[in-house]
């Protein structure tokens, strides 16, 4: 019988490095899919556990990023499905330095608009269990409005620490997305993140709670970030 993986070491993971990036479907801001610059600027990062969005995942004349990504930085990859389309097959994507010991998709499509989701991942860290949850809104106010509700009641717990990480695609600093997310999380900085070339719009966030584990939050204005997609990362360092 294998071990449980939270009796493991108590060797302390603090500080965690923490990423979230739309990855554009690894189309850079020239218009080229290029693979190769997202993980050039995810070894820049050097991020422990990273949450990706708009990631290829394979199908019909497609690669999958992921599996890509995953190699390149020598981490475990989890993929959460949202949409295909001609075939091909995009969604939500976590990577890890660390055991991935369970994965959940939580659908938080609205109506007729593009499906959308979120991967929940539970993430042990030397024996610390860590709760990390990407997604990506949607693009009308209603729609961040339900999709925000239905993630807040899908993690309220005490259980672990969490993490929600992703593009939340809230332009409105008072938007009501944005003020049930503060309510539930407290305030964290919001580096603009969009358009990579010239950000103006904080539309990247990562939470946790409890809050005071999060220690500094930034965005990546490198050249390389800002061709490898429309969006620049943004990185998080957390403690104990």
């Amino acid at each position: 019988m294998s071990a449980d993986p939270a009796a493991a070491a108590p060797d302390s993971p603090w500080p965690l490095t923490l990423a979230t990036w739309n990855i554009h479907a690894a189309v850079g801001s020239d218009g080229r899919f290029v693979p190769s610059r997202i993980a050039e600027v995810l070894h820049e990062i050097d991020a422990d556990i990273v949450a990706l969005q708009e990631v290829p995942l394979g199908g019909r004349h497609w690669p999958n990023v992921l599996h890509l990504l995953a190699q390149s930085t020598a981490c475990v990859g989890v993929e959460g499905l949202t949409f295909s389309v001609g075939g091909r097959c995009f969604g939500n994507a976590i990577l890890s330095r660390y055991p991935v010991v369970a994965t959940r998709r939580i659908d938080i499509s609205f109506g007729s608009r593009e499906p959308r989701g979120a991967l929940d991942a539970d993430i042990y860290c030397h024996g610390h269990r860590l709760r990390v949850v990407a997604t990506h809104l949607g693009l009308r106010a209603a729609e961040r409005r339900a999709q925000v509700d239905r993630l807040l009641q899908a993690f309220d717990t005490d259980e672990m620490g969490v993490v929600l990480m992703g593009d939340v695609n809230e332009w409105f600093v008072w938007g009501q997305a944005l003020r049930r997310l503060i309510s539930h999380f407290q305030a964290v900085p919001a580096p603009a993140t969009f358009p990579s070339r010239w950000p103006l719009l904080a539309l990247d966030r990562i939470w946790i709670r409890p809050r005071h584990r999060l220690v500094r939050v930034h965005a990546i204005r490198t050249a390389a970030a800002q061709r490898a997609s429309d969006h620049l990362p943004l990185v998080a360092t957390i403690g104990d």
